[in-house]
């Protein structure tokens, strides 16, 4: 199946940038872990200008860091939503990039 997806969230790739997990994150800016688990998704239908500056605020980085356009078409197959949405991936990817800079 086929979905058009205009606005790509990147939130996960900033976190994993600044090795910051979601628990951590979700406490900075004031946000439950299940509604920043619904923002990372891209599932949020949108985003208040507060949270955003909480976002920025907090992982040091502009507004174009975390949210993309495309107009590209995606498949919703690779958007597994299990997969996207379990925040050990994420947390997965903080801990690597830690490895790689403290080698």
């Amino acid at each position: 199946m086929v979905i058009k997806m205009p606005i790509i969230v990147n939130l996960d790739v900033m976190m994993a940038k600044r090795r910051m997990p979601s628990g951590e994150l979700a406490s900075k800016i004031g946000l439950s872990q299940a509604n920043l688990s619904i923002l990372k998704t891209g599932k949020a239908r949108a985003v208040r200008f507060s949270t955003l500056e909480a976002i920025c605020k907090a992982l040091d980085c502009q507004p174009g860091d975390i949210l993309e356009y495309t107009d590209e078409l995606l498949d919703a197959d690779l958007m597994d939503a299990d997969l996207i949405e379990d925040d050990s991936i994420a947390d997965t990817a903080i801990e690597e990039i830690g490895e790689q800079i403290n080698g």
